[in-house]
């Protein structure tokens, strides 16, 4: 088959579910495909696989390449390094369409995390069918043709780096990171007023008082989203609640029904939870059901067990993540950190860490806490630090125990309190909550935080608020 007919596919880890879909798909539509890998679920670096693909177009083997990986944007910046590639990330019909008839972009790139797979086979398909045939159009493509060899005709890769990067340079930053780690108040003007608008007298918070500014405490946690986390200092006082956007709403009984997934983001809507926390089954569902809601959309992985091989937990939650996805709690390898193997253990979740980070996601690393000693919960606990969770959490609600006001501030210790803690299992009144709040918990896993809610606003719980186990 000519190469007028050949596409050149590739991914990394992260894209190979969806590249093994469109693989199928364009073979079935008569094309000739080559499959530059990856091919397995393991790790992998994503330059490698763009800049084969990049070399089959840019030499013409293929006429045009299509490249996938979590967000879509690092392939496109190194294929683009191949010259004669003009590669182009499209994530809806628009950007595709424009691609090809503005830039005649010959490699495309998607997000695998972004894109459903309705919407990227119609992209790939419009992709390889569109021409770029304008004139003005034409010209301006040869323009950035020849930006390929920069002025004097110098290679890129003999272009030095202004980029400091002496063992004095280093060490500078080094210095510069710790003064400003310890003295957080150097970074941000003070935000902390009394009663008279000025700064408040003797505030031990060194002017960053979330006691008395609660707007500028909440403006930062919407601008920056459910993954920040705010601290203060010991003698502040009692921060005021709201529970509910501390809560995941959670339903992850057996034999809920679409009925009650529905309820549960609706009460999610309502009382404006954190998220809804469902199994994967049911997050496409709650995706579109909270479409304009502040609540997001949480899940579970190699769930209740954790026994599941990482590279399959990190496909779930790449799949989960491209129907909707914002959070996933992973159920670590419990018989790994059991057995003290605490190098496999810190492998897990970094396999799944890299998978939600890169799609910009939240991992919250399940630990199973009435199952372990103290020791292995801390081992637990430093081993998600170490693999960059974003959250260390207590239980599944599934085993022999749930939270405890111990657990919980044994693990926010282990963290140095640099993650968040979310205690979940057995948490059933507004009491029990505001116990795990107090001993350092950040999030709430709860089936019934309608109740729990009613209760810290003094409102009276119905019967049906408590129902479920978690």
């Amino acid at each position: 088959m000519s190469a007028s007919k050949r596409v050149s596919v590739g991914s990394d880890h992260g894209g190979l579910s969806l590249k093994q879909i469109i693989v199928k798909h364009l073979r079935a539509g008569g094309f000739d495909v080559l499959d530059a890998g990856t091919h397995t679920p393991e790790a992998c670096d994503y330059p490698v696989f763009a800049r084969a693909v990049a070399e089959t177009v840019a030499s013409g083997q293929a006429f045009r390449g299509i490249l996938v990986d979590g967000a879509g944007i690092g392939s496109a910046m190194a294929a683009n390094k191949i010259p004669g590639v003009r590669a182009a990330m499209a994530f809806d019909l628009a950007t595709a369409k424009n691609a090809r008839e503005h830039n005649d972009a010959n490699v495309l790139t998607l997000g695998a995390s972004y894109l459903p797979e309705d919407r990227a086979l119609s992209i790939v398909d419009l992709f390889l069918t569109t021409d770029c045939t304008v004139e003005r159009h034409l010209r301006r493509v040869a323009m950035v043709n020849a930006l390929d060899v920069p002025r004097g005709g110098t290679p890129r890769s003999a272009m030095s780096s202004s980029t400091p990067s002496s063992p004095e340079f280093e060490s500078l930053v080094g210095r510069i990171t710790a003064i400003l780690a310890a003295n957080p108040f150097l970074l941000a003007p003070v935000t902390c007023t009394g009663p008279s608008g000025g700064p408040c007298a003797g505030c031990p918070a060194g002017g960053h008082c979330a006691t008395k500014c609660i707007p500028a405490v909440r403006s930062v946690i919407e601008c920056v989203g459910p993954g920040c986390r705010v601290s203060s200092a010991p003698g502040v006082g009692e921060v005021p609640k709201d529970l509910a956007p501390y809560i995941d709403h959670t339903l992850l009984r057996a034999d809920a029904t679409y009925a009650d997934i529905d309820k549960l983001c609706a009460e999610a809507a309502q009382f404006g939870f954190a998220s809804v926390c469902v199994n994967p089954l049911y997050v496409k569902r709650c995706a579109q059901r909270l479409q304009g809601a502040r609540s997001l959309v949480c899940t579970v992985v190699g769930f209740p067990l954790g026994a599941t091989p990482k590279e399959i937990k990190a496909l779930e939650a790449r799949r989960a993540i491209r129907d909707g996805a914002r959070e996933v709690d992973m159920v670590i390898a419990i018989g790994a950190l059991k057995s003290g193997d605490l190098r496999y253990v810190e492998d897990d979740i970094r396999t799944v860490s890299e998978s939600v980070h890169d799609a910009g996601a939240i991992l919250k690393v399940i630990l199973e806490t009435s199952l372990l000693t103290d020791e292995e919960k801390v081992a637990g606990c430093l081993a998600a630090k170490k693999a960059r969770a974003d959250f260390v959490k207590t239980s599944t609600g599934f085993s022999t125990g749930g939270a405890t006001a111990h657990d919980v501030a044994l693990m926010a210790q282990a963290v140095d309190h640099k993650l968040g803690v979310k205690a979940s299992g057995g948490i059933r009144s507004a009491g029990d909550a505001e116990k795990m709040i107090a001993a350092g918990a950040t999030r709430i896993g709860a089936s019934v935080g309608v109740k729990i809610v009613k209760e810290a606003r003094g409102q009276k719980a119905a019967a049906s608020d408590g129902k479920g186990a978690y």
